[in-house]
């Protein structure tokens, strides 16, 4: 096998040389030869690395058959190498890993050694969070049309989506990235702090018979992810640099327009009002400490007044959070005390 991997690494060289003597920077192994994790039909992992575009042409795929192994060797651009050093995905093998077995341009070293410094450094980081939200939000599209799908074919097509974006989640939510192939993938996830055996809830789906319990196992892998990967965030203090104006927005935006709709039975209008006060409420006890409201707990599509006046208590409770910061709301007598105080204002 080794004899084999070589002549291909050679084979590669040789080419360059010949049709693109420019382009080849550095060949390196990954995968199950760089880990020792072999067996008699593995094929090789390369990172060929070449200039630009143009380097691609060196890639080939194909299969011997006798060795009955296909081999897939393609090229990676350096566009591409620091799209993987971005962190969206856990897959960085191929850049962190990769164990250089020829180098034909000296200085394409330290430019490696730079984005995988990038890498490390961005997995070490709180913006990890972020891209592992990013799988998770991708996950839930996708489970949206599991959700939806007609027919258990499609139904596992979309679950296979999720579940791997949702194990892509996990790993970069620790800061880990997966080095060991798809085969080992629940041995490196059970090296993660989980609360939950992420092996036995992915094991459920798989074993799923139906369209339903289908659905049924990915809602709840779901759940448990979401809830991992959903540790409440640093909160600011309110103050009047980030609540000035919310509460006069909110009366501005939505007051009037939940009366209006209890005045003429808009049942719609008094739904999606209410909604979109949540929202606002919501996005601002993401990075403000104040008091959760869920102004929708005690909606009534039978009684549209009583939402109206639900609206206006919630709305006094969010008062609160001014005098809490030492505020109070801008209210004037009629519309030229505010005139008059707008222009003398800075």
């Amino acid at each position: 096998m080794q004899e084999r991997n070589q002549k291909i690494i050679d084979a590669v060289i040789q080419k360059a040389e010949k049709l693109c003597p420019d382009q080849l920077l550095l060949i390196g192994i990954y995968g199950s030869f760089a880990t020792g994790d072999i067996h008699p039909r593995s094929d090789l992992d390369l990172l060929i690395l070449v200039k630009d575009e143009a380097g691609r042409q060196l890639g080939r795929a194909f299969i011997l058959e006798d060795a009955d192994i296909g081999y897939d060797i393609y090229c990676t651009t350096w566009a591409m190498l620091e799209a993987d050093a971005r962190c969206d995905h856990a897959q960085l093998g191929k850049l962190m890993d990769s164990q250089l077995v020829y180098v034909k341009d000296p200085d394409a070293l330290p430019r490696l050694e730079a984005l995988r410094a990038q890498a490390t450094a961005l997995l070490a980081s709180p913006l990890r969070r972020e891209k592992a939200r990013a799988q998770l939000d991708r996950a839930m599209t996708v489970y949206a049309e599991c959700c939806l799908a007609d027919s258990l074919s499609f139904c596992r097509r979309y679950a296979g989506a999720a579940v791997h974006c949702l194990l892509e989640a996990l790993m970069l939510f620790h800061g880990r990235y997966f080095r060991l192939g798809v085969k080992r993938a629940f041995q490196e996830l059970a090296q993660l702090p989980l609360p939950f055996n992420i092996q036995a809830l992915v094991m459920s789906l798989l074993r799923a018979e139906t369209a339903e319990d289908v659905r049924r196992a990915l809602t709840t892998l779901l759940r448990a992810v979401r809830v991992h990967l959903s540790l409440p965030p640093e909160k600011a203090p309110p103050t009047s640099e980030n609540l000035t104006g919310t509460y006069e927005e909110m009366v501005s935006n939505w007051r009037g327009k939940m009366r209006e709709a209890a005045e003429n039975g808009d049942l719609f209008s008094s739904f999606m009002n209410l909604l979109s006060f949540q929202f606002m409420l919501q996005d601002i006890s993401e990075c403000v400490d104040i008091p959760p409201e869920d102004a929708m707990a005690d909606f009534d599509p039978q009684d549209l007044t009583g939402n109206a006046a639900r609206f206006d208590a919630a709305l006094s409770r969010y008062l609160e959070n001014y005098r809490r910061a030492g505020m109070q709301a801008r209210r004037y007598a009629c519309i030229d005390d505010w005139v008059a105080a707008y222009l003398q204002a800075d």
